[in-house]
């Protein structure tokens, strides 16, 4: 399989073209012939014209690459070696939502032929490849898992944004139902991986070392959430704090913060997920999960009473909220807390204007029924919440958004970056 591929006698094939799937879809281009397959045809159409729809890849990144991009499944039967990197979300009952990874895996089964390798990227709770990928990519096929076909799982470990921790700059985990399939699938990305590869015991270890990366983030940023407020109840600044401790050598700088996107905020669900199946309720885990999931009502709260202490009438204030997606220099907004921090002020009776240079005015408005701007269209703001620090906002000069308010307008600095521009003010942060 694995010289066939570079040869170019065989294809390899991308299910999903997201933030995850494409710069992979793109980099084994480089190498060998690759279809990349993607449901939405608007998205397909815009890569054939060299332009990602996640904003994060330049149109140089689709140079000399060997690839077809396509929405048809009949295009997907000249591949043999399967990639699938589609979304694994949950549902308003924060349970895992695998119907992206069910739908894939029927698309896969459909096409899937004898000697045929499948690699699943999606972060998934512990056993879900084996035990529900697997049955469907056999009920679509007629074909028998390990001896008619080769099974991988090798978790994404793309960060949105991060121009510095690249694809290739990452150690790849990679997992094979047997010894055979785990040689050729790290073979296989062995290829576009300069940090190398790490082989695991077996898909299971795989599935949870993903799992747990972000659990353990999840984990650390509820800590510094909470030691938030307990220090603003003492009256000190939590980034002060955290600046003072980071100076010896094993503190983990980890810092308070709203926890959205499709990662953080959502993984450790799928572990929690498998483990109450286990018959196993998870305390620390979920304790955690609660902690981050309402400090948007909490951030909401503090506003309200800040602007009423500085004898505000709150049904008549007007906050500016800049930045709406999930984190600084991206434009995606899915699982965006910001938008829990809009709702909990609207609910209040607040007047609130969003802007965000990133983000999409009409997805936004079709997510959440919010509207947004590109630019800040007035002046003598009540509050103004610095809620995503993208770097158009860091580069203005301080006095730019001085000039916003008035004497008595409350700036709102979540994540602290900005608080040595306001000294004297109305300032508060996390």
């Amino acid at each position: 399989m694995f010289s066939e591929l570079k040869e170019k006698k065989r294809k390899l094939a991308v299910i999903g073209l997201g933030y995850v799937g494409l710069p992979i879809a793109l980099a084994f281009a480089k190498k060998l012939s690759v279809v990349g397959f993607d449901i939405n045809n608007d998205r397909v159409d815009l890569m054939k014209k060299k332009v990602d729809p996640s904003n994060e890849l330049p149109s140089s990144a689709f140079d000399g690459c060997d690839i077809l991009f396509t929405s048809k499944l009949e295009d997907l039967k000249d591949a043999n070696f399967f990639v699938v990197a589609v979304p694994t979300p949950v549902d308003k009952h924060a349970s895992p939502n695998l119907k992206p990874l069910i739908s894939a895996s029927e698309t896969v089964g459909k096409v899937l032929k004898k000697g045929d390798y499948v690699v699943y990227e999606s972060t998934v709770y512990p056993g879900c490849t084996e035990d529900d990928c697997v049955p469907i990519l056999e009920k679509h096929s007629g074909l028998k898992a390990y001896s008619d076909f080769k099974v991988g799982y090798s978790p994404e470990r793309i960060n949105p944004g991060d121009k510095k921790h690249t694809l290739e700059k990452i150690t790849k985990v990679i997992a094979g139902n047997d010894d055979e399939a785990l040689e050729v699938i790290a073979k296989v990305y062995e290829l576009i991986i300069d940090a190398g590869v790490h082989r695991a015991t077996s898909i299971k270890v795989a599935e949870a070392a993903k799992v747990i990366e972000n659990t353990q983030r999840d984990l650390n940023i509820a800590l510094m959430n909470e030691l938030s407020k307990i220090f603003d109840k003492i009256g000190i600044n939590t980034f002060d704090v955290l600046e003072a401790a980071g100076t010896k050598w094993n503190f983990l700088k980890f810092e308070p913060g709203l926890v959205g996107g499709h990662c953080i905020g959502v993984d450790p669900y799928y572990l929690t997920y498998k483990a109450e199946e286990l018959g196993y309720h998870p305390q620390v885990i979920l304790s955690g999960r609660n902690i981050n999931d309402t400090m948007s009502g909490h951030i909401a709260k503090v506003i309200v009473q800040k602007l009423a202490k500085l004898k505000k009438d709150i049904s008549e204030s007007k906050v500016l909220v800049l930045g709406a997606t999930f984190k600084e220099d991206v434009s995606d907004i899915r699982n965006s807390k910001v938008v829990d921090l809009i709702k909990e002020l609207v609910s209040f009776g607040v007047d609130i204007t969003t802007v965000d240079p990133h983000a999409s005015e009409k997805e936004f408005y079709e997510e959440y029924k919010l509207n947004l701007q590109k630019s800040i269209p007035n002046k003598d703001y009540d509050a103004i919440v610095f809620a995503v620090p993208h770097k158009e906002f860091l580069e203005k000069d301080p006095s730019y958004f001085k000039n916003l308010g008035n004497e008595l307008t409350l700036f709102v600095d979540i994540k602290g970056k900005l608080r040595s521009n306001f000294e004297g003010l109305n300032y508060w942060s996390l």
